[in-house]
């Protein structure tokens, strides 16, 4: 996806998903959608796509709840993290 950022609309259309749901995970602070002040509409940007697609996944394939879709995610940025501490050790 080469866009910077996507609207709610089309956000459902590609995933094929309510408009609750994105709201139930902003709640749940697992996606943080943008607001530009000449626009009122929120935006998602490719890092949110990528937590829907995977908390979608989780939830509908895994029957993960929402709160253990965050833990999984943050567990996941964590390694991903501790992936490039390791690495520039290795280069070093």
């Amino acid at each position: 996806m080469s866009k910077e950022f996507w609207t709610v609309t089309e956000v459902i259309e590609i995933f094929q998903v309510d408009e609750r749901f994105l709201d139930e995970l902003e709640e749940e602070e697992i996606i943080c959608p943008v607001c530009r002040e000449d626009s009122p509409a929120k935006l998602f940007s490719s890092a949110d796509l990528e937590k829907l697609r995977l908390a979608k996944m989780l939830i509908e394939e895994m029957d993960v709840n929402l709160p253990g879709v965050d833990i999984i995610l943050r567990m996941r940025q964590s390694m991903f993290e501790i992936r490039r501490q390791f690495d520039s050790i290795l280069e070093d």
